[in-house]
C-alpha cells in the first residue's frame, strides 16, 4: 500500500468513510443531542436523551455496514482512507479523526490488504466505518476489523514504467500465447494479435523447487490477528509472527472455554506481554509497547485473582472469604485496636474491634443486643457502659435499652475518633468494609468456639492467627514463621504467658491444628476447616 514514485495512484479510488456523530443538540444543559452521518443522503437525526441517541447510532452504523457487505465488502483496488487524512487518525500525539496532522517520525506505513474497519472512539461520541489499510487500522486504537478485501488483480504497466522501447509497444505476458517470432517485428497487427482473446490466469509466482519425493511446502506466511490488530504477513521475525498468530488463535479458544482458568489465562498474558514488546521494538510503534504493559498488568491481577480462589499453585484448593488486599487491611485495623482501645480488656478490646468495623466509614453504624451478648455473652452490657463512660461510644439511649433492643428495632451509635471531620485512620471502601466485617463475624462466631464456650481472650487470639497466615495455613509475622508473644498478648489483652494457654484451647476447638510456643514465638497452623478465613500473606 505504500505509495511509491512513478505509480499512477490517480487511477486508484480513496477508500470509502462514514462518519457518525453525536453532538449537543442546543443548550448542553437541556440534554437534547444530534445525530448526524458524513454521507449527505444520511438526514439529521434529534432525540432528547443521550442513551436513545447512541442506540441509534449504533443501529445507523449497523445498517451502513449491512449495506456494505451486500455491496460486496471492502474493495481490494480502494486506497487507504487513512493514508488520505495523512495518517492523522493513528498518528503519535493526535487524536483520533484529525486530518492534515501529517505522518509523524516513526509512524506506521501504509501497507497490507484492504479492510473494513469501525473506529468507536470511548466516550460514545463518535463512530467511524472506512476502508483502508491492514496497518493502519492496526495502529489505530479503539479500531476494529471487521472484513478483509480480497487483493486486486494487478494490471500490466505501461511502457515507459516497465522500461521498454519508446515506440508505443505494449508489455505482453507470456500466458497470452506463445511469444511472436524474433522476425515478426512489432507492428500494430501483431500486438493487436496478441492482445485480443480470452484472458488467461496470471501464473503462480516462481518458487525454489521441492525436494524430490517431499510433500507439499506448508504455508509458513500466514497472518493472524490478536487484540484487535492484524498480524502482518510479511513480519519478521518469522518466530514473532508465528508466536502472535498463535496467541490470537489461544485467546479466543480461551473465550469459548465453559469454564475460567485463571492459571492458564495468566499465562497467555504473559505471553502477549513478551510477544508484543518484541513486535514494539520490530515495529517501532509507541502503541504496541502500551498493549505489552497492559498484558502485564493483567497477567499480575489475573494471577492474583487466581491465588486468591484457590491459593497459589501448588497449594491446597481453597476459596478464600479475604483478598490479599483485604486482609493487609485486616492486618492494619488489628494494630490500630491494639493502640486505640480506651483500657486493656479483652472484653473492651473485642467489642471495640466488632464496633469499629461497623462504624469505619463514617463514624457511626447499628446495634443490637443480640449483637453483643453473641460477642460477650454475660459480659456484654458491662462492657458497652463502660465504653460509654470513656466517651469512645456514643448512644442515644441507656446501655440497658440497647441490650433490649431488636434487629428490628436496632440503636444506632456514634464513635467520635472515627468522624469523618476528624483525620480518619482507615481507608475502607464500601464492599470491602462489608468483607471483612462478615469475616470477624465468622470467626468471632465460629461454632466450635461457641461449643466450647470460648472467651473474648480465645477468639481475639483466632482473629489474630486467621490474620496472619500465609497460604498453606503456617502462622506468619513479621516476616518470621510464627507470631511474636509480645504481640499477640497486646492485642488480647493478657499477659504473654497466658498466650500459650489461649493456644491450646483452640487446639481443643479444632482451630489450630498444632500450636507450639518456642523462642518467644507461637508456631502452628490453621486446622483445614478454616483455611477459607486464613488472611494470605
Amino acid at each position: 500500500m505504500a505509495v511509491e514514485s512513478g505509480t499512477r495512484h490517480d487511477e486508484r479510488v480513496t477508500g470509502r468513510v462514514w462518519t457518525i456523530r453525536l453532538d449537543p443538540d442546543g443548550r448542553p444543559s437541556a440534554g437534547a443531542v444530534k445525530l448526524s452521518c458524513s454521507r449527505p443522503a444520511c438526514a439529521d437525526q434529534r432525540f432528547a436523551t443521550a442513551a436513545e441517541a447512541r442506540r441509534a447510532a449504533v443501529g445507523h452504523v449497523n445498517a451502513h455496514l449491512a449495506h456494505v457487505r451486500a455491496g460486496g465488502g471492502p474493495r481490494g483496488g480502494a486506497w487507504c482512507a487513512c493514508r488520505a487524512a495523512d495518517c492523522g487518525w493513528h498518528a503519535p500525539g493526535s487524536s483520533a479523526g484529525r486530518r492534515g496532522a501529517g505522518p509523524q517520525p516513526g509512524a506506521v506505513r501504509c501497507g497490507g490488504p484492504v479492510v473494513l474497519s469501525v473506529y468507536a472512539d470511548r466516550a460514545g461520541r463518535l463512530w467511524r466505518i472506512a476502508e483502508m489499510c491492514a496497518r493502519c487500522a492496526a495502529a489505530t486504537p479503539d479500531c476494529r476489523v471487521l472484513d478483509t478485501a480480497a487483493p486486486a488483480a494487478r494490471t500490466a504497466p505501461d511502457a515507459r514504467a516497465a522500461g521498454g522501447p519508446a515506440g508505443g509497444t505494449a508489455a505482453v505476458f507470456s500466458d497470452r500465447g506463445p511469444c511472436p517470432d524474433a522476425d515478426a517485428g512489432t507492428d500494430a497487427d501483431a500486438v493487436g494479435a496478441s492482445s485480443v482473446g480470452a484472458p488467461a490466469a496470471v501464473p503462480r509466482a516462481r518458487g525454489r523447487a521441492a525436494a524430490p519425493g517431499a510433500g507439499p511446502r506448508p504455508d509458513r506466511r500466514r497472518g493472524g490477528k490478536i487484540a484487535q490488530r492484524i498480524v502482518p504477513h510479511d513480519l519478521e521475525p518469522d518466530v514473532l509472527r508465528l508466536e502472535l498468530v498463535e496467541l490470537g488463535d489461544a485467546f479466543r479458544a480461551y473465550q469459548q472455554c465453559p469454564e475460567p482458568d485463571l492459571a492458564l489465562l495468566a499465562t497467555l498474558h504473559d505471553r502477549k506481554a513478551r510477544a508484543f514488546r518484541l513486535w514494539a521494538d520490530v515495529c517501532g510503534d509507541p502503541s504496541l509497547r502500551q498493549e505489552a504493559d497492559r498484558a502485564e498488568k493483567a497477567a499480575e491481577t489475573t494471577r492474583e485473582m487466581h491465588e486468591h480462589r484457590v491459593g497459589p499453585v501448588g497449594g491446597p484448593a481453597v476459596e478464600r472469604l479475604l483478598s490479599r488486599g483485604q486482609a493487609a487491611h485486616v492486618r492494619d485495623l488489628l494494630g490500630h485496636i491494639a493502640s486505640h482501645a480506651p483500657s486493656p480488656e479483652p472484653g473492651v478490646h473485642l467489642a471495640v474491634l466488632m464496633l469499629t468495623l461497623r462504624a469505619a466509614r463514617c463514624g457511626s453504624g447499628n446495634i443490637t443486643g443480640q449483637d453483643l451478648t453473641g460477642w460477650l455473652q454475660d459480659d456484654a452490657e458491662g462492657v458497652l457502659r463502660q465504653l460509654a463512660d470513656a466517651d469512645w461510644l456514643r448512644m442515644p439511649s441507656t446501655s440497658e435499652e440497647v441490650m433490649a433492643s431488636r434487629p428490628e428495632n436496632p440503636t444506632a451509635f456514634t464513635v467520635p475518633s472515627l468522624l469523618p471531620v476528624r483525620p480518619h485512620p482507615f481507608t475502607l471502601g464500601k464492599n470491602n468494609r462489608s468483607r471483612i466485617s462478615g469475616w470477624a463475624q465468622k470467626v468471632v462466631g465460629d461454632r466450635k468456639l461457641r461449643k466450647k464456650k470460648a472467651g473474648p481472650a480465645t477468639r481475639l487470639l483466632a482473629l489474630y492467627t486467621a490474620a496472619h497466615t500465609r497460604p498453606d495455613g503456617r502462622l506468619r509475622h513479621a516476616g518470621r514463621d510464627g507470631l511474636g508473644i509480645e504481640e499477640a498478648a497486646a492485642f488480647c489483652a493478657v499477659p504473654p504467658e497466658d498466650v500459650r494457654v489461649h493456644a491450646d484451647l483452640l487446639v481443643g476447638a479444632g482451630w489450630l491444628a498444632e500450636a507450639d510456643v518456642r523462642e518467644g514465638r507461637v508456631c502452628g497452623q490453621l486446622a483445614e476447616r478454616v483455611l477459607p478465613l486464613g488472611g494470605l500473606l
